[in-house]
């Protein structure tokens, strides 16, 4: 018996971790329901509850990442206003 891999989406998987997360239906039920495995259910569930952290936590990190990105700009900046004025300083030297 060679079967094909059924590959689901992630709305679907979500939809599914959902339901589960919600205890509403047991993971029979649910299984029954979307005629999927027992084991995908609860797999999906685990992986649903392990990755509401990253959710949370990734604002955050968004967060420190814009800030160093808006300091670099600011680095930047003042470099070029440096440049400039060593540029309209070397401009006029030579231009005596």
């Amino acid at each position: 018996m060679t079967g094909k891999r059924t590959r689901y989406s992630a709305e679907f998987k979500a939809k599914v971790a959902l339901e589960a997360l919600r205890d509403e239906l047991t993971a029979a039920q649910l299984s029954a329901k979307h005629g999927i495995h027992q084991t995908m259910v609860g797999e999906w569930k685990r992986q649903a509850t392990e990755g509401l952290a990253a959710v949370f936590s990734a604002k955050s990190a968004a967060t420190e990442t814009a800030k160093a990105v808006e300091a670099d700009v600011e680095k930047l900046h003042a470099k070029i206003g440096k440049l400039l004025v060593e540029q309209d300083f070397l401009a006029k030297a030579s231009g005596r």
